[in-house]
């Protein structure tokens, strides 16, 4: 079979669409960045609007630029920034209020309430996550509870709740179609992960109405025909998964114990786990890595809230760097003497901490140190949070995949196009990092899933001996040095969390 394969990569500060062809190369790409907005400290929002215009500006830009007919797509995937949650009307399709962002705080209270009622542990048990901001279950309690009327249209059934994927495809197919996928509705605190369903218990806990969520489907499925009107001709969406699961795909990281690790505005490693949910003791998220066919596999999943969004602060809020690719070098220029650490809590820490309290705090200044030394503390601080995830998998997985697991591990994102920091990161873990050819894993994996559902792919095991490595980082520091540079790291994280009360 010919075709192409579009996919639409809603992310946390652009949206960016891909055309792949046959062989699942790219083909063409256009991207396109939107506001944040921050109402309040600790607030994080997206105008639901320009989500929605970059995501058909940039599709149209890239079938334009690849010079392919929409009538020979064979289907549609989309991957989208997970938990930022959206309220709209059934009747109008617009939303009541702006998405609040995976990366918003601004329901820490409730969280800590509930913590308080001891009902973290059916959160757990069910969801496989934690009580935490970053979901999006509080999120949507807090629209309701805070926008005039909206619970009460909620209880009339007026609402539809969805993750950024699921607004799309409702817009995509003109309100017609209200769906999501199994890996975005095991982020939102309200989907059972064993039972593969929404669970009454949870929606109970957040006072959310059944009414508001969207039908769950596997990750290749057909989810409805995007309209005619938006893209030339009705194009049928066949694949979607939330950002990380889709670089899980993308990085064919199908059989138990291999490791992926995506360097964003955050970082997010996954371990496949297989048909085993593995109950994290480290503070690590269960989570469903995908649905292929109705099975369920599932992954641990650490989540680090600040990488590539702490190189952005040095650009654009300190003033220190010029641009983002500037920091590598400077890194490299450091006094090696200095010890300099950078603790990158801006909205708090997340896995295996998962302190919303915490804020970023540099440690170990002298009168000597300079911009250099800031900007390699800050490089460094990806390494030492990815051992900090890498140590609890390697904790939680009690041996089940033998010295396997997690032995290479599969990068990619924007960070991992930094040799410099790859290379500490291969230091830090003492193991093999290994980038792929196609950087753009992440929509490799969401047209992977149309393709495949189209039948322009073959199946996963196939798919999986197509994965090719442009470059391969090797441990080279001493283990004495690691281990050294680990304790200072460590003792940084403890003086961040354990803050003097004043």
């Amino acid at each position: 079979m010919t075709g192409h394969v579009l996919v639409v990569d809603q992310g946390t500060t652009s949206t960016r669409s891909i055309i792949f062809g046959t062989d699942a190369a790219l083909v063409a790409i256009a991207q396109e960045e939107f506001p944040q907005i921050f109402p309040q400290p600790g607030w994080v929002e997206h105008d639901p609007e320009s989500l929605w215009r970059t995501t058909l500006s940039t599709a149209r830009q890239a079938l334009s630029r690849a010079g392919v007919d929409p009538g020979a797509l064979a289907g549609l995937g989309i991957t989208n920034q997970r938990e930022t949650t959206l309220v709209w009307s059934r009747t109008t399709g617009r939303p009541i209020h702006n998405a609040i962002v995976w990366q918003d705080r601004r329901t820490a209270p409730l969280c800590a309430e509930l913590k308080d009622r001891g009902c973290e542990k059916l959160v757990s048990t069910r969801a496989g996550l934690l009580l935490d901001p970053y979901f999006s279950a509080t999120k949507i309690a807090w629209i309701l509870d805070n926008v005039p009327g909206a619970r009460a249209e909620a209880e009339r059934g007026d609402l539809a709740f969805g993750t950024v994927d699921s607004f799309l495809v409702w817009r995509l197919t003109n309100g017609k179609v209200h769906v999501t996928d199994a890996t975005n509705a095991s982020r939102t605190l309200l989907f059972n992960i064993h039972s593969g369903a929404w669970d009454d218990d949870l929606l109970a806990l957040f006072r959310i109405p059944r009414s508001m969520l969207p039908e769950v489907k596997d990750c290749a499925a057909e989810f409805g025909e995007a309209a005619a009107e938006h893209l030339g001709v009705a194009i049928p969406i066949r694949g979607i998964a939330g950002d990380q699961q889709a670089a899980l795909i993308g990085q064919a990281c199908f059989r138990p114990g291999m490791v992926k690790s995506t360097y964003g505005t955050g970082c997010f490693a996954l371990a496949n786990t297989g048909d085993k949910a593995v109950e994290s003791t480290h503070k690590l998220l269960t989570t469903i890595a995908y649905q292929f066919k109705g099975k369920l596999t599932f992954a641990l999943e650490g989540s680090i809230f600040s990488a590539g969004a702490t190189v952005q602060w040095l650009r654009d809020g300190l003033g220190i760097l010029a641009t983002a690719p500037e920091a590598g070098e400077l890194a490299a220029s450091a006094d090696p003497r200095q010890q300099v650490y950078l603790v990158p809590a801006f909205t708090g820490l997340g896995a295996p901490h998962w302190d919303s309290e915490a804020r970023a705090a540099i440690f170990g200044l002298t009168r000597g140190a300079t911009r250099k030394e800031i900007v390699r503390a800050a490089l460094e601080s990806v390494g030492y949070q990815t051992r900090d995830l890498v140590n609890a998998m390697r904790a939680d997985s009690q041996g089940l995949w033998g010295s396997e697991f997690a032995s290479v591990i599969r990068i990619d994102g924007g960070m991992s196009a930094s040799d410099w920091t790859m290379q500490f990161l291969a230091d830090m873990l003492g193991a093999q990092v290994d980038r792929p050819e196609i950087f753009e894993t992440t929509a490799l994996g969401a047209g992977y899933l149309a393709g495949w559902q189209a039948g322009l792919y073959p199946e996963p095991e196939q798919f999986a001996k197509t994965w090719r490595r442009q470059a391969s980082f090797m441990p080279s520091m001493a283990a004495s040095e690691r281990e050294s540079r680990y304790r200072g790291w460590r003792n940084a994280v403890a003086r961040t969390v354990l803050r003097p009360e004043i």
